[in-house]
């Protein structure tokens, strides 16, 4: 028996990487009784004798779109101009990925094309994230087109690359690693919208670490977050939850609210406050599901 990693998952196939070699595997039919689907990032045990998978380990986290498992990090690109920069869009993201336990870096492109009646604001916005505590970094049109530079943060990590449609992640991928040459569709001017299509998921080598080549979050709904944990996925609130007057609070209509004061005060950002609160209804007004 050998232990090893799924870089690769198609047509019921895994490739198996284990040490210098990859081994093509199909999994046992076990799994399918206990409804266990071996993902792109999962480390496993197979025999490489018969090439079957044996053992799923437990995993750190994982994802369904894209269906990858074991993430260390999310880069997620978002756009300053073209489509315009949306805090709101960028906070659902965060949200999302802080919920899997995930850590987000985020890119901001086309930081040359800003015009200057905007640059304050999103340069404003840019500040209250960095303050919160999240790795931002500006890049103009041109240094997106060749991330070598970025490559530390790739180093020795798993990505996933999420953000905004028509913000270029397919083209951000091929700047990783130009190997991938990934097939990406003109931007539609009127929808600033773009297209991505993939027919399976591979880790792939970027900057001496591993990244997803087709881009995460595809579905940006909270199905999986309950309202009472919403706070955790706001590290400025997560840090000041312990001092509301009672327990449980939902910062929102409860009396002696620590976080409500602390945005009052100027201490908390308020734009984010609000973005809070609107997921916060969001996640109540959700029907249950039977």
């Amino acid at each position: 028996m050998a232990s090893g990693r799924i870089i690769k998952a198609i047509s019921g196939f895994y490739y198996v990487k284990s040490g210098d070699e990859i081994i093509e595997c199909k999994s046992r039919g076990v799994f399918r009784k206990k409804k266990i689907t071996p993902l792109v990032g999962d480390f496993v045990e197979f025999d490489q004798d018969e090439a079957y998978i044996l053992e799923v380990k437990p995993r750190q986290n994982s994802l369904i779109r894209p269906p990858v498992a074991n993430i260390d990090q999310a880069i997620i690109v978002s756009s300053a101009i073209m489509p315009d920069f949306n805090p709101l869009l960028l906070d659902r993201f965060l949200v999302l990925i802080e919920s899997k336990e995930i850590k987000p870096i985020i890119f901001v492109t086309k930081e040359d094309l800003i015009p200057d009646a905007q640059r304050a604001d999103i340069i404003n916005h840019l500040e209250t994230y960095k303050k919160t505590g999240y790795t931002v970094e500006l890049l103009t049109a041109k240094e997106s087109e060749d991330l070598t530079h970025m490559h530390q943060y790739f180093s020795g990590n798993v990505s996933v690359i999420a953000g905004q449609s028509g913000v270029g992640k397919s083209s951000f991928l091929n700047a990783i690693n130009p190997e991938l040459a990934l097939k990406t569709d003109d931007i539609s001017m009127s929808l600033g919208r773009g297209k991505h299509t993939t027919r399976h998921v591979e880790l792939v080598e970027a900057g001496n670490g591993l990244v997803a080549d087709t881009p995460g979050f595809s579905s940006l709904n909270f199905d999986g977050i309950a309202a009472a944990d919403l706070d955790e996925c706001f590290p400025e609130l997560r840090s000041r939850k312990h001092e509301c007057k009672f327990r449980g609070c939902l910062h929102h209509k409860e009396p002696k609210c620590e976080v409500k004061l602390a945005v009052e005060r100027g201490e908390l950002s308020s734009f984010r406050y609000e973005h809070y609160i609107s997921f916060l209804n969001e996640i109540k007004e959700r029907k249950p599901r039977y």
